[in-house]
């Protein structure tokens, strides 16, 4: 049964008239759910009469009804049940509620799997790839009743790294990148804050970085030993063997050992991840990457890190932080896919605290000296002598071995440069039982809160009866460089591009974080911080852009994540009232637009 919306009012009533409007744009965007009504009467003095009479008698038990005295009077019926929405104002809040984007529910199209209960096959599903994202998925699906596999095995990388289960983020990626970073940042807080605070006797030696890499992995073993326990707990089986597919539904398995075993399932989630890029140059053996970095025996000495993202920064950053003398080796600009004033602020806070950049080169040429130090030559004929090189040049899908040619129409589905899956709400449309989840699919964010997400929403459509697709929009993320950055939504120059210029509003602050204020040298570098809300003018300013620079970025951008993912607009941001002292407070008092051309750098609290 529809829903129906009365709209009560006179004639010449423009809020009257108003909320009319939105009751037929109600029925017009969903017809079967809503009806609309008018009861409309020709004079003012009319209305108030209809109004103190049949009107309010429609909602005798309604407090706030029987108080409204304005037009339009507004009300819900469905059946016998009435419920009092209000004026114009209410009714507009109302049907914005339902129109927000953050509560209308689209809904996962999913083609038809062949799946069915009495299948044949050893499994219900098959995942393959034990990091962040297929563990997620393949705990879901059990709980869900399905019988549930997870392969993982660790190809070694060329310099001979392994791990164990968990995948890159546990075992060479976003665990072992925070806990060094950390390692840098606790050093320069004693070496640039502790003495202005009172300690007079603190001093910072020489880091140790065969102890720190001996703790980290110590950390992540116990980790690799959680979720082993967990799979065993949840009832799925886990195997480490290499996977590759036979035919549709039968996976051929390779141990370490090299015995050849098979399974069948009637699914797949292929959730394999990826593996850095690598150099094609004369040399290329004598380079590291982050697969070796984080377990690396000795300290790195001299680094040269080769890449421009957000992996080459990080990495080039803790190092610098650590006392190792690093340069950055970018072949364009530093972080090219954020946004440009923030990736700008970031390489200048870095070169301030003695990183070395060469931007505009590339590496031609690697030499081992006959002491065992590396001579790097690059494009532009200079040649300077390191004791790491450190490639970070991207990452590729890890899918080319998995003899996806045995699976008819799978290799329709993948994308030829960078090998990920092509997927529509994680499965593969020319190959419908095999699924993709994480860095594996192609066009998706490359991080594992997504990953994990993506997965246990695909095993509530494929084991739970749920819809609900994965939402990609408005994803958080921090970049862990010495200058933490976290964002959320569009760049500067991504608005602008899909808005026009005119159709935007930026507002940005420049402030010393209060913890930062008493170090005489982060004053004379000019370290501080850096807030930037994008909005759209169109959409009574909705925040389509956040951006912020300084300590904590993770767990400041975090909490505006969900307000973001809301719709907040700059009022809601502006109206809230703010924790003082604090860097993320900032958000609530920015005011100050680019356009004005104002000085956005702030003098106090």
């Amino acid at each position: 049964m529809a829903k129906v919306i009365h709209v009560c009012g006179w004639t010449a009533c423009p809020w009257y008239t108003r909320a009319k409007n939105l009751a037929l744009t109600m029925n017009l965007l969903y017809p079967g759910k809503y009806e609309a009504e008018m009861h409309e009467s020709p004079s003012r003095d009319e209305y108030r009469e209809n109004l103190f009479g049949k009107y309010r008698s429609e909602l005798a038990s309604s407090e706030a009804a029987q108080k409204h005295t304005a037009s339009p009077f507004v009300y819900l019926s469905e059946g016998d049940k009435k419920t009092f929405i209000g004026g114009c104002d209410a009714t507009v809040d109302w049907a914005r509620s339902l129109m927000s984007e953050a509560t209308i529910q689209e809904k996962a199209i999913m083609k038809s799997d062949g799946y069915v209960k009495d299948h044949g096959y050893e499994y219900d599903v098959v995942i393959i790839g034990g990091g962040s994202g297929g563990l997620a998925c393949s705990k879901e699906c059990a709980r869900l009743g399905a019988k549930v596999a997870v392969l993982d095995f660790v190809k070694p990388s060329p310099a001979g790294s392994t791990w164990g289960l968990g995948g890159t983020c546990v075992n060479v990626g976003c665990i072992p990148k925070k806990l060094m970073h950390t390692a840098s940042i606790l050093g320069e807080t004693v070496k640039e804050d502790a003495g202005a605070f009172g300690w007079k006797d603190a001093v910072i030696g020489a880091h140790d970085w065969e102890s720190m890499v001996s703790s980290v992995q110590d950390h992540i073993k116990s980790l690799n030993f959680k979720y082993r326990v967990a799979l065993r707990e949840a009832g799925i089986t886990y195997l480490n063997r290499y996977a590759t597919f036979k035919d549709a539904h039968t996976l051929e398995c390779v141990d370490k050992k090299g015995t050849i075993s098979t399974l069948t399932a009637a699914r797949f989630i292929i959730a394999v991840g990826g593996r850095p890029s690598r150099l094609d140059i004369p040399g290329s053996e004598y380079v590291i990457d982050s697969d070796d970095l984080f377990s690396l025996e000795k300290s790195p000495g001299r680094v040269l890190c080769i890449g421009a993202g957000y992996i080459a920064l990080e990495c080039g950053g803790f190092l610098a932080g650590l006392g190792y003398p690093t340069t950055c080796m970018v072949r364009s600009v530093p972080l090219r896919t954020f946004d440009r004033e923030c990736a700008t602020k970031i390489e200048t806070h870095m070169k301030n605290h003695g990183i070395n950049f060469q931007i505009g080169v590339t590496p031609k040429k690697i030499e081992k000296s006959t002491s065992g130090t590396l001579l790097v030559t690059d494009s532009s004929g200079a040649t300077n002598e390191y004791d790491t090189v450190l490639l970070a040049v991207g990452r590729i899908a890890d899918t080319k071995n998995l003899n996806l040619v045995a699976v008819p129409g799978a290799l329709d589905s993948v994308d030829p440069k960078s090998a990920k899956l092509i997927c529509e709400y994680e499965q593969l449309p020319t190959a419908p039982h095999l699924y993709g989840i994480g860095d594996v699919v192609h066009g998706r964010p490359e991080l594992t809160p997504v990953a994990i997400e993506a997965g246990l929403r695909l095993a509530r459509r494929l084991f739970g009866g749920e819809s609900q697709p994965m939402d990609y929009e408005n994803v958080a993320t921090t970049v862990f460089t010495p200058l933490e950055y976290g964002t959320i939504g569009l760049s500067e120059e991504e608005a602008k591009e899909k808005l026009g210029e005119n159709n935007i509003e930026i507002y940005i602050s420049e402030f010393i974080p209060l913890e930062q204020t008493l170090s005489e040298s982060r004053n004379e570098r000019g370290d501080g911080a850096f807030a930037k809300l994008i909005c759209d003018k169109t959409q009574n300013s909705k925040i389509i852009g956040f951006h912020y620079l300084g300590p904590n970025a993770g767990e400041v951008t975090q909490g505006f994540a969900v307000a973001i993912r809301k719709g907040a607009t700059y009022t809601d941001f502006a109206s809230t009232v703010g924790i003082h002292p604090t860097v993320a407070e900032e958000f609530t008092t920015i005011s100050v637009t680019k356009a004005s051309g104002i000085s956005a750098a702030k003098g106090g609290c």
